[in-house]
């Protein structure tokens, strides 16, 4: 079995990957996705942090956060947001999916995939690439034609501050995106 291990830079800019479990399609139900926002916002008034970039979809979502100086805790954060989300999700009727014996034993639900997949952005460069990755990535899952037609991003945020223009990546050549990326 491979080793997994996370890289932890005080201060850093990571991008991030979290998957539903079994690829449910949770994110579909408005509903969840206000619960994902004020999980968000309330772990932001916790544990203070940048969101750079972030789309989400049905199943699972990507993000670029900035921790503060000094700080390196983003598996706390994410921990934190993957268990008050399954809490909440599920006391307004939300379902989860079958658990396996060894969830069951550990106490574990059956919401999230158990871990998340982080990348510590290098340098100028590789943000770019990352921030167009989360930005292109409803296109490249077929849910729309153009990024600026999927609500669930950061995209017209950064339209509106000329990063981009509106029909940025209409026409986007794929290969030019970062690799799989956990998905």
């Amino acid at each position: 079995m491979s080793e997994y291990r996370q890289y932890y830079v005080p201060g850093g800019t990571y991008f991030f990957t979290l998957v539903v479990e079994r690829r449910a399609p949770l994110f579909e139900r408005d509903s969840a996705r206000r619960i994902l926002g004020n999980v968000i916002r309330r772990c932001r008034d916790k544990w203070p942090f940048e969101v750079i970039a972030t789309v989400l979809l049905p199943d699972h979502l990507h993000a670029i956060w900035t921790l503060p100086p000094g700080d390196d805790r983003y598996s706390t954060r994410w921990n934190w947001i993957k268990g008050e989300f399954t809490k909440a999700f599920l006391a307004t009727g939300g379902r989860e999916q079958p658990r396996q014996a060894s969830r069951v034993r550990e106490r574990r639900r059956s919401v999230w995939q158990r871990r998340f997949w982080e990348h510590t952005i290098r340098d100028e460069v590789d943000l770019e690439n990352h921030f167009d990755y989360i930005h292109y990535n409803a296109v490249k899952h077929g849910y729309v034609g153009r990024p600026r037609d999927w609500r669930w991003s950061t995209f017209r945020r950064w339209v509106e501050s000329g990063h981009y223009p509106i029909d940025w990546g209409a026409n986007y050549i794929e290969s030019a995106m970062p690799g799989n990326a956990g998905e």
